[in-house]
């Protein structure tokens, strides 16, 4: 009978060691159990910067070694192929996802992702915006990697020969992509129009620039309304008349880029690795390039959150592993090196005030002013419907096949649809 007392005070431990505890693996108590090897997914790494870092882990951690998986560079086909494996049955290839910051909703309500806990993690070092694009229902889901946010290039020669100051409000962008662009052969200004999620981001901006919004309570409410119509009419007309040139309708950012970086632009809306090529030896305009944040109605504008955040699968055997490499991965250290060598703007505050650093990336006090500055892209958990509505309705409007007014009205119909179903 010894055997039968031995077995039901090893069930009497396993009923309180499991009550602590989701099926997530997550403690009650928001901790993490769990060490050993780790694998890290992530989209294509084109600065090769993410394997020297991890190889830093790996020295130091023998016994939780991390492989890295690196996806295709499409945005879209990293998403395939994670969601295929967090869709697995049983324990999945990926521990550890370098998403998207637009995933970590839909991610979450799929319950694809683990709840992570607060004190786990330096946030309150990072750039305050940056936080709310990786949590979801109020908790956090993923952690901040890398932020971004756009700005506005410009042709500082050209500005400074006009003796004009860089552009502030959508009047002024208008006024001298018009008039100072033709008087130096330039086209005016363009931004990434083509239908993909690059027109969502344009989109975005040009509404919240307007003081608008599209969708409130996590995708569950329609807020698209007249500040929508504004943003989207502001657009539309410099396609119409001519100082949005309309072959920016195919423009995704590397299109983009290369129309400024050859000296065909006036004003450009990009990311900061724009910057950084157009301002690298053997480009066109070299030496001539300026940044400021992206304009609005009456003075600077709101540009979208980019970047990505780092969550860990459902499916990891390791989460405390997981957890304390994604602490590695966002301290001080190693987010100095994602600039230094990954040329990606990190998520934490100081490094953006680090004197040596802005020698080096002089964009980094504009880019910290956009990132404060800046709002996520609508959070829904079935944001890939809601971007493929926004392109498709705003695309129509910046050729000239529906009216802003028709468009808004058009947005809101479908949208709604999205949110009831």
């Amino acid at each position: 009978m010894r055997w039968m007392r031995a077995a039901g005070r090893s069930l009497l431990v396993l009923a309180v060691v499991l009550a602590g505890y989701g099926a997530s693996g997550a403690r009650a108590d928001g901790g993490l159990r769990g060490r050993g090897p780790l694998t890290l997914a992530t989209a294509g790494d084109l600065t090769g910067y993410l394997g020297p870092l991890l190889e830093g882990w790996n020295r130091a951690h023998p016994g939780e070694k991390v492989t890295l998986v690196e996806l295709p560079d499409s945005a879209d086909e990293t998403r395939a192929q994670m969601i295929t494996d967090l869709r697995a049955d049983g324990r999945g290839r990926f521990d550890v996802l370098n998403i998207d910051v637009t995933w970590t909703s839909e991610f979450a309500a799929a319950d694809w992702i683990r709840p992570l806990p607060r004190n786990r993690f330096p946030l309150g070092s990072f750039l305050p915006p940056v936080v709310d694009t990786a949590t979801y229902d109020g908790r956090l889901y993923a952690v901040p990697y890398v932020t971004n946010a756009g700005l506005l290039l410009y042709r500082a020669d050209v500005l400074a020969k006009e003796g004009l100051p860089p552009p502030r409000t959508w009047a002024e962008l208008e006024r001298y992509a018009k008039t100072v662009a033709p008087r130096h052969g330039l086209d005016g200004y363009a931004g990434q129009f083509l239908p993909y999620e690059g027109l969502t981001v344009n989109a975005a901006e040009a509404v919240y620039s307007a003081g608008g919004t599209i969708l409130g309570d996590e995708g569950e409410r329609v807020t698209v309304g007249s500040a929508a119509q504004e943003g989207i009419g502001f657009l539309a007309r410099g396609v119409r008349e001519g100082w949005i040139p309309r072959e920016a309708l195919q423009y995704k950012e590397e299109e983009s880029r290369q129309a400024f970086q050859d000296g065909r632009l006036l004003f450009l809306r990009n990311w900061p690795y724009a910057y950084v090529s157009a301002s690298a030896a053997g480009s066109a305009v070299a030496g001539k390039v300026g940044a400021v944040p992206l304009p609005g109605p009456d003075g600077p504008g709101t540009s979208v959150l980019g970047g990505s955040n780092l969550a860990v699968s459902a499916h990891a055997e390791h989460p405390d592993t997981a957890a304390r490499l994604i602490a590695y991965l966002t301290g001080e250290r190693v987010q100095r090196q994602v600039l230094t060598r990954g040329a990606l703007p990190p998520v934490r505050a100081e490094l953006y005030e680090d004197p040596g650093l802005v020698r080096e990336f002089p964009y980094l006090p504009t880019l910290r002013a956009s990132v404060l500055a800046a709002a996520p892209r609508p959070k829904s958990p079935r944001y890939d419907q809601v971007s493929l509505v926004v392109q498709a309705v705003v695309h129509d409007a910046l050729a000239g096949h529906r009216t802003p007014e028709a468009t808004v009205r058009r947005l809101t119909r479908e949208l709604a649809d999205i949110s009831r179903g």
